[in-house]
């Protein structure tokens, strides 16, 4: 199990669940990954649980939406570590983009902000202090990639490779459609991906969705029903790659099972 000390600039580290039922969501993901979880008060009836696999393998963590966030519904935010969030921040509106938070300090963990891209995805900027975000990635029960679903491919990623600095590398998919991956320095595999909206998404918005690892995707899809979930997208083979299926929680935040094939 690779242990993280640090996350590099423009890379994923940190997974977020903002729920309406906080005791409900523990033990849908407790059953399903194995997490176990650390209450830590915020102040007047605000509680951050952070979610682990055990002694120093933090993988994510999740709350309860307070009255303030009313009528949004249950959902996964991604984080990905910037050098600056300031300087990054700067270029977002520049770019097309919207600051939903400007940049803040988040006690001395860490300093952060909201953006959304021009088409609508909404994606949280890190830059750490005393968290640096997830200690464990890629192994079953953790965060392991992180993909953009937009309407508009060409200005999505435009506005990445100006505000993240990250290269782009499509690749033809065939029937799936191009897919676009995301790139940091000499990074192999990509940091992340993009895929266009497809007429069969009925009307989706361009969302960002975090992939958790799995060592069996049709078992945890199948535990996924039975725990009161719904699947979205069935297990499905990605050729020569992995394995993946869309499902949401029961209070219907959505996020994707996957194994690697390799």
């Amino acid at each position: 199990m690779t242990t993280f000390t640090e996350h590099k600039h423009g890379t994923f580290s940190w997974m977020e669940l903002a729920t309406t039922d906080a005791t409900a969501a523990k033990k849908f993901y407790g059953e399903l990954f194995g997490w176990k979880f650390d209450d830590m008060p915020m102040g007047p009836d605000a509680v951050y649980t952070m979610a682990n696999l055990g002694e120093g393998k933090i993988v994510g963590a999740l709350y309860k939406m307070n009255a303030q966030m009313a009528g949004i519904p249950s959902h996964w935010s991604s984080y990905v570590t910037v050098d600056s969030v300031d300087e990054r921040t700067k270029k977002v509106t520049a770019s097309g983009g919207k600051v939903v938070k400007e940049p803040f300090d988040v006690m001395d963990v860490g300093r952060m902000s909201v953006v959304q891209d021009p088409t609508g995805a909404t994606l949280c900027l890190w830059q750490a202090k005393k968290h640096i975000g997830a200690t464990v990635k890629d192994e079953p029960g953790s965060l392991c990639w992180n993909e953009v679903y937009t309407d508009n491919v060409d200005r999505a990623g435009k506005f990445y490779s100006t505000v993240l600095g990250w290269k782009l590398e499509p690749h033809d998919m065939g029937p799936m459609g191009v897919y676009t991956l995301f790139k940091q320095d000499q990074d192999k595999g990509g940091v992340g991906g993009m895929m266009s909206i497809t007429p069969d998404m009925k009307g989706m918005p361009s969302h960002w969705c975090a992939y958790v690892a799995t060592s069996d995707v049709d078992a945890s899809a199948k535990k996924v029903t039975a725990l009161g979930g719904k699947v979205m997208v069935p297990p499905t083979d990605i050729p020569n790659i992995g394995r993946f299926s869309i499902v949401a929680d029961p209070q219907g935040a959505a996020f994707a099972l996957y194994k690697n094939m390799h």
